[in-house]
């Protein structure tokens, strides 16, 4: 368990950081907002590789997926090792993980290449999420120690789904209007990872280093509450699925179906749906679970469906307009999932809990988007969006069903 207490532990290591508790948390989001933005930063690209290299959308889809499966095999050998090692060596070694990806893509000239730069920056996320969420409690916490954790949790979310959408609109940007559209966003960002990972070490850690027995992350059900905590599982599957639409193959639907090739409109639509989900997880933190479930499956099934119209009647503000829905419904819901699952687990179990939701949500980002790729390689795209907007419906309403009876 991370070290919970108000005080900075004693690491062995005489004290060389000029960075205090305060200031280091300013750190800490900003490098977690850039990491995060990194990850994003192909979304608008896509149609670009899919010109220089002459693969189909599946292939957008594989690569999407190679991401996924890096953040999953992360969080499960890696993203819970900094409990014992610490915050600030796992933080830089991820950032410098993912630089190394930046690398990778400003070189990368085939499909094999790309693939590897979008695993070894899921890699990286995997590593960096929960360890910097923590590392920004605890930084609060050292500072504020009788303050709430509200402040925390709130720059949290917006370092993480905010970073998320700012990467494809600068990287959309980029692409419309600077020379090199394939590597000047990845140099960019190579420059703001290696600052990052150079100011988190001057941080102070927030846990004390110990020698402790490797084991990857554990999964537990709640034995108690196994059909709430799958259909939380399910929803958190809808709501990553929804998300994985919009950061793989929405930017093409746009280029082909609407008509409109801009990269920074393509970078554009990312950013209001990640904006879109960012902005309810803080509007609605305070709300009770069940009616953020409630809203997040009908606003999201809304978004769904007019985004799917929007296919069928070509209408980019439609498409916007159901995009915004969408994000604010995942956001919302997802939001709601994790809260159910912290309210069913036992805290001794909560993180092993939240780890199994957390791979439900992953295989959604996964699973769905690789069948809706292959689907458009034999029906229209509007007709493959179609059934894959039908199905995520039914599972998350099946979800909501069965979380929202008493």
């Amino acid at each position: 368990m991370a070290n919970t207490t108000t005080a900075l532990p004693d690491t062995g290591a005489p004290s060389r950081r000029p960075v205090g508790a305060g200031p280091g948390f300013w750190v800490i989001a900003a490098a977690f907002l850039v990491a995060m933005a990194f990850s994003t930063v192909p979304t608008p690209l896509y149609v670009l590789y899919q010109q220089r290299d002459h693969f189909s959308s599946f292939v957008v889809t594989v690569l999407f997926a190679a991401y996924a499966i890096g953040v999953v095999l992360s969080l499960f050998l890696a993203g819970h090792v900094s409990d014992w090692v610490g915050r600030r060596k796992v933080l830089v070694l991820a950032l410098l993980l993912e630089a190394a990806a930046a690398v990778l893509f400003v070189v990368a000239t085939t499909v094999p290449e790309l693939f590897v730069a979008r695993l070894l920056t899921g890699v990286g996320v995997g590593m960096l999420t929960a360890t910097a969420a923590a590392y920004l409690s605890e930084l609060h916490r050292t500072h504020r120690p009788h303050a709430g954790l509200g402040r925390a949790e709130l720059v949290a979310t917006a370092a993480n789904l905010g970073g998320l959408g700012v990467g494809p609109l600068v990287s959309g940007v980029l692409a419309q209007y600077a020379t090199g559209p394939l590597t000047t966003s990845y140099a960019v960002f190579l420059v703001l990872l290696l600052v990052s990972a150079a100011a988190v070490g001057f941080v102070p850690e927030t846990v004390a280093v110990e020698s402790r027995t490797y084991r990857p992350q554990r999964v537990s059900v709640p034995e108690l509450a196994r059909a709430h905590y799958f259909a939380a599982g399910a929803a958190a599957f809808a709501a990553f699925a929804t998300l994985g639409l919009f950061t793989s193959l929405a930017p093409a639907f746009v280029a082909t179906t609407l008509h409109l090739p801009s990269r920074a409109l393509a970078g554009a639509v990312a950013f209001l749906v990640f904006g879109a989900a960012a902005s309810t997880q803080i509007l609605f933190r305070r709300r009770k679970t069940r009616h953020q479930l409630a809203i997040g499956i009908a606003t999201m099934g809304v978004g769904l469906a007019v985004v799917t119209l929007s296919m069928f009647v070509v209408s980019l503000p439609l498409f916007l307009v159901g995009g915004v829905a969408a994000g604010a419904g995942i956001g919302v819901l997802f939001k709601g999932s994790v809260s159910t699952v912290a309210a069913l687990s036992s805290p001794t179990s909560r993180g092993e809990a939240l780890a199994g939701l957390f791979l439900a949500g992953y295989v959604g980002l996964v699973v769905p988007v690789l069948i809706l790729g292959a689907a458009t390689q034999f029906v229209a795209t509007r007709y493959a969006l179609l059934g894959f907007s039908a199905a995520v419906l039914v599972i998350s309403v099946a979800a909501g069903r069965r979380l929202l009876k008493d």
